[in-house]
């Protein structure tokens, strides 16, 4: 199956946008993952000024990088928080991206809100329409104590009942949030799953560690023969997080990426 492996922008939490362009590019990959993630990584957001943003989207093509998605992550459970993803999936556009990657909660913000699954429900079906305008899709992230398994976002994606709104299943997060198997969660909810951040989990399922693919302990193998025996497609995003302490410096994620890129190579996916 000739699947895309995109590289999130995210790896390089800490560094700026032109940095991971550079890295991503230099590593041999086609696809990216933009970040536009509120009080994390925000290589690129509504807020910045048009010419920023399109020396962005000049470097990306010089450098031939499609953008595929964003991560937009914005509270679902927020009502102040729905007109910024709104401006999200707008900017998304602005790149061409097919997909916008979002949390029920924020992602890395503490959640304002906490709601039950019919107004996440209402607030995902108020942006069907945007979504059919632009031929996007808005994916859920396996993300958070309360949303960490495919299974349960599966319950509120089969409530919207829209092609539109489908899942982004990240391998770590089932672990680390979710305390399950993710290569069985994937089997469970893999008809709403269009999208996947592959991640590795090491340590303890409770540490923040995500090294580079194969230095932990998720089996790839596994979940990608999920995917294709199943006959899913869905791009397969990069992300790659470390320890609570972060890199060392720039060298340290470029080199994380180029390992998770001969990673992927060795388990018969073209890269480059």
């Amino acid at each position: 199956m000739n699947r895309k492996i995109v590289v999130n922008s995210n790896c390089y939490h800490g560094y700026s946008i032109d940095e991971a362009i550079e890295g991503i590019s230099n590593a041999g990959f086609k696809y990216i993952e933009l970040t536009a993630t509120k009080g994390w990584t925000e290589h690129v957001f509504f807020d910045h000024s048009f010419e920023t943003l399109q020396k962005v989207k000049d470097k990306l093509q010089d450098k031939n990088l499609e953008v595929i998605a964003m991560s937009g992550h914005t509270s679902l459970m927020d009502e102040s928080r729905i007109e910024d993803f709104v401006k999200n999936i707008h900017l998304a556009n602005f790149f061409g991206a097919r997909y916008i990657v979002t949390s029920v909660g924020e992602a890395h913000l503490e959640d304002m809100a906490n709601s039950g699954n019919d107004l996440i429900v209402k607030h995902l079906k108020s942006f069907t329409t945007l979504l059919r305008k632009y031929d996007m899709q808005l994916v859920l992230e396996v993300h958070g104590k309360d949303h960490g398994t495919g299974v349960i976002l599966q319950k509120i994606i089969d409530e919207v009942n829209d092609q539109n709104v489908r899942i982004a299943y990240d391998t770590a997060n089932a672990i680390f949030y979710g305390d399950v198997d993710p290569v069985e969660d994937l089997k469970e909810s893999i008809d709403a799953i269009t999208y996947v951040h592959i991640k590795d989990k090491a340590g303890e399922k409770d540490a923040w560690n995500f090294p580079a693919l194969g230095e932990g302990y998720v089996d790839f193998k596994a979940l990608i023969n999920v995917l294709d025996t199943h006959k899913n497609d869905a791009p397969l995003s990069i992300e790659i997080e470390f320890t609570e302490k972060g890199p060392r410096d720039l060298d340290e994620v470029n080199t994380a990426l180029i390992k998770s890129r001969d990673y992927l190579e060795n388990l018969g996916l073209k890269v480059r």
